[in-house]
């Protein structure tokens, strides 16, 4: 989920992005005027801007500069209805990601926002991601595994060595990343956080490498990479084990040399990054199936943190269902609720496969139900192995409920291959649309989970008038 920041006068025009946007699965602040705008990236940083040539006060252009300032290259998306070729030579000479004229064409702008994002400088927005509150976010354990983690998590911060991080998802990697930076003598630097599993193949070696202006269609300018912005500071490659083998190349060069090429130039970039590597495999099943360099993988780990499970440290779960408790009422300005023993007990009681992540969210949805009074059992989302069974009682039934549609339809006496057509048309658009929404959109990681070649999903898309967001 991305923060967009759209700054217009036009009400309008801002309810209109502020819908598209939350119907993209993002939020979005306005902004009325640029000196309004300026007062809002103080307090939250936007993922994407989209900026309005002509305001009140101080117009788009010279406000645009400042916003550079404030936010570095984050994507800025210029509109105006009155269309110039000076001006919009202008917004591009200032590093406009993109300019279009009113009246929108709401696909050509659904578009727009999904590309700014989707090339939007992650190391920018995560560079500075160690100022906001979330970064802040203490570790919290006090059962024995806890303890020797935190144990290791010094000795790593007192190195400048590569470190791995071992845990299943939803354990607290990252806070672990966060705080082996913070408490180094790189704290002063950037701290950059990569999801490698959400890069394509194809944007991954731009993405961390840069690229140069013309090196591939629509590099309309030159980019630094991720490594590069991390000059001085720490990289965090969430989950490596998804790396693909190109770039693992590429990386081990950069660690070994202190040194890259970005894509479409000879220029060798020289940057100064320690990196702190995470994944919820085994890494080292990883290099014995062949699907990571064995070179990377001793360069990558040469200390590990194990990061426990929460089944396997059950006494912390009443300090973190205490922290979250004051964390979300403080969040959402409400008082602190109460939690029954009898809950206290129930949360104790569950496996947590999905770990510290699945606890918060169970006490948030619970905090929710409770309207601010005491919190019971009953507030409790159902347990995700109970979801499971359910999903698996479906699952059954379903068969059944295809032979009797077919049933009927044969009763019907219409011709075998017309029954085929109707039967796909009633089950593919459905089933397309959720895993479309399960890879955000994504044509190319939609593909993959469902073992298509792309052109293929995409020639079903387009038979079903199925819209990629």
């Amino acid at each position: 989920m991305a923060h967009l920041l759209i700054v217009d006068d036009e009400p309008s025009i801002c309810w209109g992005f502020e819908k598209l946007a939350g119907d993209m699965g993002h939020t979005a602040e306005t902004a009325a005027s640029a000196e309004e705008g300026f007062r809002l990236v103080e307090v939250t940083r936007p993922d994407l801007m989209v900026l309005d040539i002509r305001l009140p006060g101080m117009d788009g252009l010279t406000a645009m500069r400042r916003f550079q300032e404030i936010l570095g290259p984050v994507p800025i998306i210029v509109i105006t209805a009155f269309g110039a070729l000076s001006t919009a030579v202008e917004a591009v000479r200032r590093g406009a990601f993109e300019y279009l004229t009113k009246p929108f064409d709401l696909k050509t702008v659904r578009e727009t926002i999904r590309r700014g994002l989707l090339v939007a400088p992650t190391a920018d927005a995560t560079a500075v991601a160690s100022e906001r509150d979330e970064s802040e976010e203490p570790i919290l354990g006090q059962s024995p595994k806890m303890q020797a983690m935190f144990k290791r998590i010094a000795l790593a911060a007192a190195s400048d060595a590569c470190i791995h991080l071992q845990g299943e998802s939803g354990t607290g990697k990252d806070l672990v990343a966060r705080a082996i930076h913070r408490n180094s003598r790189r704290a002063d630097g950037p701290f950059v956080p990569i999801n490698l599993a959400a890069l394509s193949p194809t944007l991954a070696e731009s993405e961390l490498f840069g690229h140069a202006r013309g090196a591939f269609t629509g590099a309309d300018q030159e980019r630094k990479g991720l490594l590069e912005h991390a000059d001085g500071g720490t990289v965090f490659l969430d989950e490596i084990g998804d790396m693909p083998p190109a770039i693992q190349v590429k990386l081990l060069r950069a660690l070994e040399q202190g040194e890259f090429m970005p894509v479409g130039t000879n220029r060798a970039v020289r940057s100064n990054f320690r990196v702190l590597s995470a994944t919820h495999r085994d890494l080292s099943t990883c290099v014995a199936e062949g699907r990571f360099r064995h070179d990377l993988y001793y360069r990558v780990n040469t200390f590990t943190i194990e990061v426990p499970p929460l089944r396997e440290r059950e006494r912390d779960i009443p300090l973190l269902v205490s922290h979250f408790l004051n964390w979300l009422a403080e969040k959402n300005g409400t008082p602190v609720p109460t939690i029954s023993p009898e809950a206290v007990a129930e949360l104790e009681s569950r496996p947590w496969n999905g770990n510290v992540r699945e606890l918060r969210n169970a006490v948030e949805h619970a905090m929710v139900l409770a309207r601010n009074g005491t919190i019971m059992p009953a507030h409790l989302p159902l347990p995700m192995d109970v979801i499971l069974d359910e999903e698996k009682r479906a699952a059954g039934v379903l068969p059944s409920l295809i032979r009797q549609w077919a049933r009927n339809q044969l009763g019907e006496e219409q011709p075998a291959d017309e029954i085929h057509a109707k039967f796909l048309e009633l089950v593919e658009p459905p089933f397309l649309k959720s895993v479309l929404k399960q890879s955000k959109g994504s044509c190319a990681a939609a593909a993959r989970i469902l073992g298509l070649h792309r052109t293929t999903l995409k020639k079903k898309l387009e038979q079903y008038q199925i819209e990629i967001d």
